[in-house]
């Protein structure tokens, strides 16, 4: 899905479109849908982008998570620094705002 897409349907999530490529200029308006002004679309780009930064970073949390989740099994005894681990890496999408804040998220070293 195309950002100028991503972006039409945070402001109308029921909006039916088509666009040529990632060309805002090609935008076709179907089934009625209200056109909304190019302006609108593009102020919602910095979203789209800090929206897809995130999944990026949960994407690499939720593996490094997934990695690690045999500590946390009924018969595993975890040590403190694998829980911290776990639990910092739960936390790392906390009071991010920015695309660049989640680009430069650095991840803690695994025990």
């Amino acid at each position: 899905m195309t950002n100028v897409i991503k972006a039409i349907l945070k402001i109308n999530p029921n909006a039916e479109v088509s666009v040529n490529g990632n060309d805002i200029n090609t935008i076709v308006w179907e089934n009625g849908t209200t056109p909304i002004s190019k302006a609108d679309i593009e102020a919602q780009f910095p979203a789209v982008e800090l929206d897809e930064a995130m999944a990026d970073l949960r994407d690499k949390r939720n593996q490094l998570l997934q990695d690690t989740d045999f500590h946390a099994l009924s018969d595993n005894t975890m040590s403190s620094e694998m829980t911290t681990y776990r639990q910092e890496l739960r936390d790392i999408t906390e009071g991010l705002t920015t695309v660049e804040e989640a680009n430069a998220v650095v991840f803690p070293t695994k025990p």
